[in-house]
């Protein structure tokens, strides 16, 4: 293990990420709202605090092995989400102890979505920009972006990249260089935004809403700086346009990188994971129009509008509402929490499993079952035209079985904490899945919650975002073995 190099490296993106405090600064003196002093003061100390950790090692230049990659990203982003937590701690406005600051960080820079906070309506426009510049950073990972330069620094980046991104096959490059790589997907990462914000503006959000909900539709995070989210502009386009560019960030972003450099959508639609994702969201929106007409929920247009979005904003695990969909009738509540398992896609800035994952377990499993047919048969799994190895359908399953059995673990140690079983089922699948929304208690938001229940939720959090295996890895002995 390098870990003088690795220490360097912490210290040094603990710096940069010192920076991330000077915009909700600006915000502050712009809207005259009290809360500049909180960032500025976060500002030193993440800064200070950086330095500190780079000085003695700044001399530090070896290798990165795969090894030291997980190491950073795991350190990187729990030291991270704790510096994160210190201008909820200090903003005079709103008063939040450590576990909701800790829970609000996790949640924003993991893309989650969860919030402890209440009458958002009210706070100071600094910290609810800050909520949404969290998501932002967090949705295609700062790692990623830190990636970008790191061989300036004389760090390779390929490990960091492999340990960050989502998705079973991680050794796919959009360009020769990692650093090129990186660029590139913070490019379309950018463009999305842009895009997203102006199409907000244009719908009649003003240019500060626009803003915020662009930074958390494209990173799929959920927050808002409204109670009602989406629902307080009560405008079917807002919808729509939320709807639409979800559903594009929750795509392989290496897809729109095909699709920008050949300038044709020929790439979306030969992608066997984008056809499933678009078959599994058209289906799921058609199973919420038929049950909510037939509970005269909505007429026609508005149970389509409500449709498409919520099963988009479930499916990708934004965790947008524009009503309160665990009032739903029947089994809707429960089918669209259970969406968010599958997620997005690999490499998207969406969480849960992730639709290539699902399909790979599909495939396995009628595999298996022309196998009882043609024992001695040989039968090679395909994604689209190409065979894909047995080693990455064990790993699947690996992740699966893993992401099963973590997920009743914590689901238990909920509902041994006092948790009843709704609550305790919905709030784990909404951490770990990083959607946000629940049922039961957690529903409208986790306030009322102990502070031990917001603490694991906060590692459910981070076990999401890391895809599980990335901060496991750390407590088996074979990772710290020379």
């Amino acid at each position: 293990m390098q870990f003088a190099t690795i220490t360097r490296i912490l210290g040094l993106l603990i710096m940069v990420f010192s920076l991330t405090m000077i915009p909700p600064s600006i915000v502050a003196l712009i809207y005259q709202d009290g809360g500049g002093s909180a960032f500025v003061l976060t500002f030193f100390l993440t800064i200070i605090f950086g330095f500190i950790i780079y000085f003695p090692k700044r001399r530090a230049k070896s290798e990165l092995k795969v090894r030291d990659g997980f190491l950073v990203v795991v350190l990187f982003w729990t030291v991270l989400s704790l510096m994160g937590s210190v201008p909820f701690l200090l903003m005079n406005t709103i008063e939040m102890s450590l576990a909701d600051s800790v829970f609000e960080a996790f949640s924003g820079l993991t893309t989650t979505g969860a919030t402890v906070i209440s009458g958002l309506d009210t706070l100071p426009h600094s910290i609810l920009y800050y909520r949404q510049q969290l998501q932002w950073l967090g949705g295609m990972g700062i790692i990623v972006l830190a990636v970008a330069i790191l061989p300036m620094l004389g760090i390779g980046g390929m490990q960091l990249y492999r340990a960050e991104t989502p998705g079973p096959m991680k050794d796919n490059k959009l360009t020769p260089r990692i650093a090129g790589t990186a660029k590139a997907l913070w490019y379309i990462y950018l463009g999305l935004t842009i895009a997203c914000g102006v199409s907000y503006w244009l719908a009649g959000m003003t240019p500060f809403d626009a803003l915020a909900h662009s930074f958390s539709t494209v990173a799929i995070g959920g927050f808002s700086p409204h109670d009602a989210s989406i629902g307080y502009f009560d405008s079917a386009s807002i919808e729509l346009i939320a709807s639409l560019f979800m559903l594009l960030s929750g795509v392989n972003f290496s897809l729109h990188f095909m699709v920008v450099r050949r300038l044709s959508l020929t790439p979306y639609f030969k992608d066997p994971e984008f056809r499933s994702y678009l078959v599994m969201l058209v289906s799921i929106t058609l199973i919420c129009l038929t049950v909510l007409l037939a509970y005269n929920r909505f007429d026609f247009s508005e149970g389509l509008v409500k449709s498409i979005f919520h099963t988009v904003s479930i499916a990708t695990t934004t965790g947008f509402a524009s009503s309160d969909f665990s009032a739903w009738p029947s089994f809707l509540p429960v089918l669209l929490i259970l969406t968010s398992f599958a997620g997005a896609c690999a490499a998207s800035t969406g969480g849960g499993i992730k639709i290539i994952r699902i399909v790979l377990l599909f495939k396995q499993g009628f595999r298996e079952i022309k196998r009882l047919v043609h024992p001695t048969g040989v039968f090679l799994i395909k994604l689209g035209k190409t065979s894909v190895s047995d080693r990455v359908v064990q790993a699947v399953w690996g992740f699966f079985a893993t992401y099963v059995m973590l997920f009743l673990i914590l689901m238990i140690l909920l509902m041994a904490n006092g948790i009843d079983q709704i609550t305790a089922f919905s709030a784990v699948a909404a951490c770990l899945n990083n959607l946000g929304p629940g049922l039961g208690e957690v529903a409208v938001n986790y306030s009322g919650l102990n502070d031990f229940t917001k603490y694991i939720l906060s590692f459910a959090m981070l076990l999401g975002r890391l895809e599980i295996f990335t901060l496991l890895v750390l407590f088996t002995p074979y990772f710290w073995r020379r």
